[in-house]
Protein backbone atom coordinates (compact mmCIF):
# COMPACT_ATOMS: atom_id res chain seq x y z
CA UNK A 1 0.00 0.00 0.00
CA UNK A 2 3.16 2.34 0.86
CA UNK A 3 4.26 1.45 -2.62
CA UNK A 4 1.06 2.43 -4.54
CA UNK A 5 0.64 6.30 -2.20
CA UNK A 6 4.06 7.04 -3.06
CA UNK A 7 3.36 6.11 -6.99
CA UNK A 8 0.26 8.05 -6.27
CA UNK A 9 2.21 11.38 -4.38
CA UNK A 10 5.34 11.24 -7.50
CA UNK A 11 1.93 11.62 -9.76
CA UNK A 12 0.31 14.09 -8.46
CA UNK A 13 2.95 16.49 -7.69
CA UNK A 14 2.89 17.77 -11.67
CA UNK A 15 -1.13 17.96 -11.10
CA UNK A 16 -1.59 22.34 -10.75
CA UNK A 17 2.07 22.79 -11.85
CA UNK A 18 0.86 22.80 -15.50
CA UNK A 19 3.61 19.90 -15.96
CA UNK A 20 3.72 16.19 -17.96
CA UNK A 21 5.62 13.35 -19.01
CA UNK A 22 5.76 12.84 -22.56
CA UNK A 23 7.71 8.97 -23.88
CA UNK A 24 8.60 10.02 -26.90
CA UNK A 25 8.28 7.03 -30.11
CA UNK A 26 8.95 6.94 -33.36
CA UNK A 27 6.85 5.39 -36.72
CA UNK A 28 8.08 5.28 -40.20
CA UNK A 29 11.08 7.43 -40.42
CA UNK A 30 13.03 10.04 -37.97
CA UNK A 31 10.17 12.23 -36.85
CA UNK A 32 9.71 12.05 -33.30
CA UNK A 33 6.10 11.66 -31.36
CA UNK A 34 4.95 12.23 -28.04
CA UNK A 35 2.32 9.91 -25.23
CA UNK A 36 1.72 11.58 -22.06
CA UNK A 37 2.59 9.01 -19.94
CA UNK A 38 -0.38 9.03 -17.82
CA UNK A 39 -1.92 6.86 -20.90
CA UNK A 40 0.87 4.34 -20.79
CA UNK A 41 0.22 1.00 -18.84
CA UNK A 42 3.44 -0.81 -20.22
CA UNK A 43 5.82 -0.68 -23.11
CA UNK A 44 6.63 -3.88 -24.41
CA UNK A 45 8.57 -5.88 -27.63
CA UNK A 46 5.75 -6.43 -30.20
CA UNK A 47 4.18 -10.01 -29.29
CA UNK A 48 2.94 -12.46 -31.37
CA UNK A 49 -0.24 -10.93 -32.64
CA UNK A 50 -3.56 -12.91 -33.84
CA UNK A 51 -4.84 -11.77 -37.15
CA UNK A 52 -8.66 -10.41 -36.14
CA UNK A 53 -11.18 -11.18 -39.86
CA UNK A 54 -12.41 -8.60 -41.28
CA UNK A 55 -10.93 -5.87 -38.44
CA UNK A 56 -9.99 -2.69 -39.67
CA UNK A 57 -6.64 -2.59 -41.54
CA UNK A 58 -5.21 -0.65 -38.86
CA UNK A 59 -5.65 -2.96 -35.85
CA UNK A 60 -2.66 -5.66 -36.98
CA UNK A 61 -4.15 -8.21 -35.10
CA UNK A 62 -4.85 -9.04 -31.08
CA UNK A 63 -2.16 -9.99 -28.54
CA UNK A 64 -2.67 -12.06 -25.35
CA UNK A 65 -1.14 -10.45 -22.71
CA UNK A 66 -1.80 -10.49 -19.00
CA UNK A 67 -4.45 -12.69 -19.30
CA UNK A 68 -6.07 -10.21 -21.54
CA UNK A 69 -6.55 -9.80 -25.51
CA UNK A 70 -6.20 -6.29 -26.66
CA UNK A 71 -6.49 -5.23 -30.22
CA UNK A 72 -3.19 -3.80 -31.70
CA UNK A 73 -3.06 -0.61 -34.05
CA UNK A 74 -0.35 0.28 -36.15
CA UNK A 75 -0.11 3.80 -35.36
CA UNK A 76 1.51 4.81 -38.52
CA UNK A 77 -1.53 3.33 -40.73
CA UNK A 78 -3.60 5.15 -38.39
CA UNK A 79 -2.23 8.67 -39.49
CA UNK A 80 -2.61 7.88 -43.28
CA UNK A 81 1.00 6.87 -43.51
CA UNK A 82 2.35 3.18 -44.95
CA UNK A 83 2.16 0.36 -42.50
CA UNK A 84 5.46 -0.40 -39.96
CA UNK A 85 7.36 -3.59 -41.72
CA UNK A 86 9.49 -5.49 -39.61
CA UNK A 87 7.31 -6.13 -36.37
CA UNK A 88 9.97 -8.43 -35.07
CA UNK A 89 12.10 -4.97 -33.78
CA UNK A 90 8.84 -3.15 -33.11
CA UNK A 91 7.00 -2.04 -30.11
CA UNK A 92 3.73 -1.96 -28.46
CA UNK A 93 2.63 0.72 -26.34
CA UNK A 94 -0.30 -0.76 -24.03
CA UNK A 95 -2.62 2.43 -22.84
CA UNK A 96 -5.95 3.63 -21.67
CA UNK A 97 -8.39 5.46 -23.00
CA UNK A 98 -11.60 6.54 -23.01
CA UNK A 99 -12.23 3.39 -20.39
CA UNK A 100 -10.62 1.07 -22.88
CA UNK A 101 -7.05 -0.65 -23.23
CA UNK A 102 -5.63 -1.36 -26.75
CA UNK A 103 -1.83 -1.44 -27.94
CA UNK A 104 -0.34 1.08 -30.30
CA UNK A 105 2.15 -0.30 -32.63
CA UNK A 106 5.46 2.09 -32.72
CA UNK A 107 8.53 1.44 -34.27
CA UNK A 108 11.02 2.24 -31.80
CA UNK A 109 10.36 3.84 -28.07
CA UNK A 110 13.05 6.64 -27.18
CA UNK A 111 13.01 7.92 -23.69
CA UNK A 112 10.29 10.01 -21.26
CA UNK A 113 11.01 13.88 -20.87
CA UNK A 114 9.63 16.13 -18.32
CA UNK A 115 8.15 19.00 -20.22
CA UNK A 116 5.90 21.89 -19.05
CA UNK A 117 2.46 21.97 -20.74
CA UNK A 118 3.27 25.97 -21.40
CA UNK A 119 6.06 24.63 -24.47
CA UNK A 120 3.34 22.43 -26.12
CA UNK A 121 1.62 24.29 -28.79
CA UNK A 122 -1.71 24.01 -31.19
CA UNK A 123 -0.72 22.06 -34.44
CA UNK A 124 0.88 25.12 -37.11
CA UNK A 125 -1.68 26.86 -38.98
CA UNK A 126 -1.66 25.48 -42.63
CA UNK A 127 -1.39 21.76 -41.18
CA UNK A 128 -5.04 21.40 -43.12
CA UNK A 129 -8.37 19.98 -41.79
CA UNK A 130 -7.51 16.49 -42.09
CA UNK A 131 -4.02 16.06 -39.87
CA UNK A 132 -3.77 13.90 -36.90
CA UNK A 133 -1.90 16.27 -34.76
CA UNK A 134 -3.44 17.75 -31.92
CA UNK A 135 -0.30 19.48 -30.49
CA UNK A 136 3.64 20.19 -31.24
CA UNK A 137 6.56 20.80 -28.71
CA UNK A 138 10.44 21.65 -29.80
CA UNK A 139 13.19 19.27 -28.40
CA UNK A 140 16.97 19.34 -28.75
CA UNK A 141 16.06 21.75 -32.24
CA UNK A 142 13.51 19.27 -33.24
CA UNK A 143 9.35 18.91 -33.46
CA UNK A 144 7.65 16.49 -31.83
CA UNK A 145 4.40 15.41 -32.94
CA UNK A 146 1.42 14.74 -29.99
CA UNK A 147 -1.03 12.31 -32.08
CA UNK A 148 -4.94 12.99 -31.62
CA UNK A 149 -5.21 9.42 -30.50
CA UNK A 150 -9.35 10.54 -29.87
CA UNK A 151 -9.46 11.06 -33.42
CA UNK A 152 -7.62 7.85 -34.30
CA UNK A 153 -10.13 5.58 -32.10
CA UNK A 154 -13.18 6.69 -33.24
CA UNK A 155 -12.06 5.94 -36.69
CA UNK A 156 -11.05 3.15 -36.18
CA UNK A 157 -13.57 1.62 -33.68
CA UNK A 158 -16.64 4.24 -33.81
CA UNK A 159 -18.35 4.75 -30.51
CA UNK A 160 -22.24 5.55 -29.80
CA UNK A 161 -22.94 9.37 -29.78
CA UNK A 162 -26.48 9.62 -29.38
CA UNK A 163 -28.05 10.31 -25.88
CA UNK A 164 -30.36 7.21 -25.02
CA UNK A 165 -33.74 8.39 -25.01
CA UNK A 166 -35.44 9.21 -21.67
CA UNK A 167 -31.93 10.43 -20.29
CA UNK A 168 -33.26 14.07 -20.68
CA UNK A 169 -36.55 15.30 -19.67
CA UNK A 170 -39.06 17.38 -21.91
CA UNK A 171 -38.85 19.77 -18.80
CA UNK A 172 -35.10 19.74 -18.86
CA UNK A 173 -34.33 20.41 -22.22
CA UNK A 174 -36.94 23.40 -22.19
CA UNK A 175 -35.38 24.83 -19.17
CA UNK A 176 -31.66 24.32 -20.65
CA UNK A 177 -32.19 26.70 -23.73
CA UNK A 178 -31.86 29.52 -21.80
CA UNK A 179 -28.36 28.24 -20.05
CA UNK A 180 -24.71 28.54 -21.62
CA UNK A 181 -22.07 25.63 -21.08
CA UNK A 182 -18.36 26.18 -21.24
CA UNK A 183 -16.30 23.93 -23.16
CA UNK A 184 -12.62 23.36 -23.47
CA UNK A 185 -11.00 20.60 -25.62
CA UNK A 186 -7.98 20.06 -27.66
CA UNK A 187 -9.03 17.45 -29.63
CA UNK A 188 -11.25 18.30 -32.63
CA UNK A 189 -13.21 15.16 -32.52
CA UNK A 190 -13.80 15.41 -28.94
CA UNK A 191 -15.17 19.03 -29.32
CA UNK A 192 -17.22 17.49 -32.04
CA UNK A 193 -18.83 15.25 -30.21
CA UNK A 194 -19.30 16.99 -26.71
CA UNK A 195 -21.24 19.50 -28.19
CA UNK A 196 -23.16 17.46 -30.20
CA UNK A 197 -24.34 15.91 -26.83
CA UNK A 198 -25.09 19.28 -24.77
CA UNK A 199 -27.11 20.34 -28.08
CA UNK A 200 -29.23 17.65 -27.75
CA UNK A 201 -29.51 18.22 -24.13
CA UNK A 202 -30.44 21.97 -25.10
CA UNK A 203 -27.51 24.25 -24.18
CA UNK A 204 -26.01 26.89 -25.51
CA UNK A 205 -22.43 25.94 -26.15
CA UNK A 206 -19.25 27.79 -26.18
CA UNK A 207 -16.39 25.86 -27.18
CA UNK A 208 -12.90 26.55 -27.04
CA UNK A 209 -9.45 24.68 -27.64
CA UNK A 210 -7.17 24.85 -24.91
CA UNK A 211 -6.63 25.78 -21.19
CA UNK A 212 -5.03 29.20 -21.77
CA UNK A 213 -8.09 30.30 -23.83
CA UNK A 214 -10.39 29.47 -21.21
CA UNK A 215 -8.45 31.21 -18.77
CA UNK A 216 -7.78 34.55 -20.35
CA UNK A 217 -11.75 34.35 -21.64
CA UNK A 218 -12.69 33.87 -17.95
CA UNK A 219 -10.63 36.45 -16.74
CA UNK A 220 -11.78 38.80 -19.26
CA UNK A 221 -15.61 38.34 -17.94
CA UNK A 222 -14.36 39.12 -14.01
CA UNK A 223 -12.67 42.03 -15.96
CA UNK A 224 -15.52 43.34 -17.45
CA UNK A 225 -17.85 43.17 -14.72
CA UNK A 226 -19.59 39.53 -15.27
CA UNK A 227 -19.23 36.17 -12.89
CA UNK A 228 -17.84 33.26 -14.79
CA UNK A 229 -20.53 31.39 -12.44
CA UNK A 230 -23.72 33.60 -13.33
CA UNK A 231 -22.60 33.55 -17.17
CA UNK A 232 -21.77 29.70 -17.34
CA UNK A 233 -23.58 27.20 -15.88
CA UNK A 234 -20.89 25.20 -15.85
CA UNK A 235 -17.32 24.16 -17.51
CA UNK A 236 -16.41 20.83 -18.90
CA UNK A 237 -12.27 21.04 -19.55
CA UNK A 238 -10.39 18.26 -20.85
CA UNK A 239 -7.12 17.41 -18.45
CA UNK A 240 -4.34 17.37 -21.49
CA UNK A 241 -4.19 20.35 -23.59
CA UNK A 242 -1.22 22.61 -25.01
CA UNK A 243 -0.20 25.72 -23.47
CA UNK A 244 -2.43 25.51 -19.97
CA UNK A 245 -4.00 21.36 -18.82
CA UNK A 246 -7.25 21.28 -17.47
CA UNK A 247 -5.52 20.84 -13.78
CA UNK A 248 -4.02 24.22 -14.11
CA UNK A 249 -6.63 25.83 -15.23
CA UNK A 250 -8.77 24.42 -12.44
CA UNK A 251 -6.42 25.58 -9.75
CA UNK A 252 -6.16 28.91 -11.19
CA UNK A 253 -10.28 29.45 -11.09
CA UNK A 254 -9.84 28.16 -7.63
CA UNK A 255 -7.49 30.38 -6.47
CA UNK A 256 -9.53 33.17 -7.71
CA UNK A 257 -12.08 34.26 -5.09
CA UNK A 258 -14.22 36.10 -7.92
CA UNK A 259 -14.98 32.84 -9.69
CA UNK A 260 -16.41 31.12 -6.42
CA UNK A 261 -18.62 28.36 -6.98
CA UNK A 262 -18.06 28.22 -10.80
CA UNK A 263 -19.02 24.41 -11.40
CA UNK A 264 -16.06 22.57 -12.97
CA UNK A 265 -16.17 19.08 -14.64
CA UNK A 266 -13.05 17.46 -15.58
CA UNK A 267 -13.35 14.98 -18.81
CA UNK A 268 -10.80 13.34 -19.98
CA UNK A 269 -9.44 10.19 -21.39
CA UNK A 270 -7.40 10.12 -18.66
CA UNK A 271 -9.23 7.27 -17.36
CA UNK A 272 -6.67 6.17 -14.78
CA UNK A 273 -6.45 5.58 -11.36
CA UNK A 274 -4.96 8.45 -10.17
CA UNK A 275 -7.80 10.52 -11.41
CA UNK A 276 -9.34 11.10 -8.52
CA UNK A 277 -6.41 11.95 -6.24
CA UNK A 278 -6.44 14.75 -8.80
CA UNK A 279 -9.30 15.89 -8.82
CA UNK A 280 -9.53 16.60 -5.64
CA UNK A 281 -5.89 18.03 -4.82
CA UNK A 282 -7.21 20.75 -8.29
CA UNK A 283 -10.30 21.04 -6.51
CA UNK A 284 -12.87 19.89 -9.69
CA UNK A 285 -16.79 19.22 -8.64
CA UNK A 286 -16.37 15.62 -10.53
CA UNK A 287 -14.49 13.87 -13.21
CA UNK A 288 -15.91 12.05 -16.11
CA UNK A 289 -14.21 9.66 -18.23
CA UNK A 290 -14.68 9.90 -22.48
CA UNK A 291 -16.49 9.38 -23.85
CA UNK A 292 -20.07 7.80 -22.93
CA UNK A 293 -23.09 10.98 -24.28
CA UNK A 294 -25.41 9.58 -21.85
CA UNK A 295 -23.11 10.15 -18.63
CA UNK A 296 -22.45 13.87 -19.75
CA UNK A 297 -25.91 14.37 -20.59
CA UNK A 298 -27.14 13.27 -17.06
CA UNK A 299 -24.12 15.85 -15.18
CA UNK A 300 -25.42 18.73 -17.54
CA UNK A 301 -29.20 17.97 -17.03
CA UNK A 302 -28.57 17.19 -12.78
CA UNK A 303 -27.11 21.24 -13.11
CA UNK A 304 -30.09 22.49 -15.50
CA UNK A 305 -32.56 20.84 -12.64
CA UNK A 306 -30.31 22.48 -9.55
CA UNK A 307 -29.99 25.93 -11.19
Amino acid sequence: MAGVMDSVNQRTQLVGQNRLELLLFRLNGKQVYGINVFKVKEVLQCPKLTLLPRSNPVVRGVAHIRSGTIPIMDLSMATGNKPLQDLSTAFVIITEFNLKTQGFLVAGVERIVNMNWGDIHPPPKGTGREHYLTAVTHLDDHMVEIIDVEKILAEVSPINEQISEGVVSAEVHEKARSRKVLIVDDSKIARKQITRCLQDVGVEVVVLEDGRQAWNHLEALVENGERPQDHYLMLISDIEMPEMDGYTLTSNIRGDSRMNGFFIVLHSSLSGVFNKTMVQKVGADDFIAKFDPDILAEKVAKQVQSA
